[in-house]
């Protein structure tokens, strides 16, 4: 399976995009979810648009993303509703408001978990003669952005009084939970939730309303997709990578994304360097979990730096200068960001056919 038709043409470092396979995660993930409408997919992963018009080919209309630029390219998409799944501040805002109005069609909602951007969403909504749609951000355990739930309601109150901004519901991003035995996910996840569960409770009782809760990651999505009322929104499934595979082994999402990389010096019988640096994979893990080599496993990682990697094996290798490795990322994510376009594969054949990752820049046009 790793014979690929002419993938000597292919310079390398590059990445292989197998559609069929993409296309079995986003059908998985639809099927997960009791109704498609619960499925809110985070594009940081891809970035790309062929991802997207998959996703909305299933069915899915509403995404989550990071950046500007992101929201701009499912804008331009044409999808129903986008949460920037952040908190903006300073120029981010302007940035936000003018994409808001350029795509009238699309629904733009951000995120707040502080009472002094209350003020200042309000007054540079009234700058542009328009309201701002925020979600109220959640700490759930994650400590790194979110406001606690126990303080979340006076926040609400404070949201609802302020002209030109609306409250639509709670964001909560529990990453931290992600216990690779899913009986002991289950419970963590649940635990969490308990004061997300009572707030929602308190805040549909004040607004008289069903406030709307955006929850989870890729490891507890199969998890917050079984709630009722909750809206789940992965993102890594598109792609999948190595580390989720192993701490997520319930979840039978297939990697779609491979690393092309070729030999370019032999060290030693045993030891060999290709071209898989620092500015080709991901390197925020420790040297043993950044790639996992498809088509030879014995191959352990012992070094790398910008445009180098090292790989040892434990019995003589066969290996010469230009040989072709096909490797896994253990974090696709940033891996992806690291590359302008992904080559497509079908058929176990290379195509002329190339995705490009729009959204890896900072800036469209907005």
């Amino acid at each position: 399976m790793y014979n690929i038709g002419n993938i000597e043409q292919i310079d390398t470092p590059a990445l292989l995009v197998f559609p069929d396979l993409v296309k079995h995660n986003i059908d998985l993930a639809v099927k997960m979810c009791p109704d498609v409408q619960m499925l809110w997919p985070h594009i940081k992963t891809h970035k790309t648009k062929e991802v997207i018009m998959m996703c909305q080919e299933a069915g899915i209309q509403n995404f989550k993303c990071a950046t500007i630029a992101e929201a701009e390219l499912l804008a331009v998409c044409g999808v129903r509703s986008v949460l920037v799944a952040y908190q903006l501040v300073g120029i981010k805002v302007n940035r936000f408001l003018e994409l808001k109005g350029k795509f009238p069609k699309t629904h733009f909602a951000c995120l707040i978990d502080n009472q002094d951007l209350v003020a200042y969403y309000a007054n540079a909504a009234e700058t542009f003669g328009t309201e701002i749609h925020v979600y109220i951000d959640i700490n759930s355990g994650m400590n790194r952005t979110g406001i606690l739930p126990e303080n979340a309601f006076d926040l609400a109150k404070i949201i609802e009084e302020t002209p030109r901004v609306n409250l639509l519901g709670i964001h909560v991003y529990d990453g931290h939970v992600r216990d690779v035995n899913i009986s002991q996910r289950i419970l963590d996840c649940h635990s969490a939730f308990e004061k997300i569960s009572l707030l929602k409770q308190n805040l549909d009782d004040y607004f008289k309303t069903s406030i709307e809760i955006i929850a989870g990651g890729s490891p507890t999505f199969p998890i917050h997709a079984n709630r009722k009322d909750v809206t789940c929104s992965p993102g890594t499934f598109v792609f999948w990578d190595y580390g989720y595979q192993l701490s997520c082994p319930e979840q039978n999402f297939i990697p779609s994304i491979w690393i092309a990389t070729r030999i370019i010096s032999i060290i030693d019988d045993q030891t060999i360097c290709t071209d898989l640096g620092h500015k080709a994979v991901a390197a925020e893990n420790a040297l043993d979990k950044r790639i996992y080599v498809l088509n030879d496993p014995d191959l352990k990682v012992i070094g790398q730096s910008e445009e180098h990697l090292i790989l040892h094996k434990k019995e003589k290798h066969q290996y010469k200068v230009g040989d072709i490795l096909f490797a896994l990322p253990y974090h696709v994510c940033p891996t992806i960001a690291l590359y302008n376009e992904l080559h497509v594969v079908q058929n176990q054949e290379l195509t002329n056919e190339v995705w490009n990752v729009t959204a890896r820049s900072r800036k469209i046009t907005i």
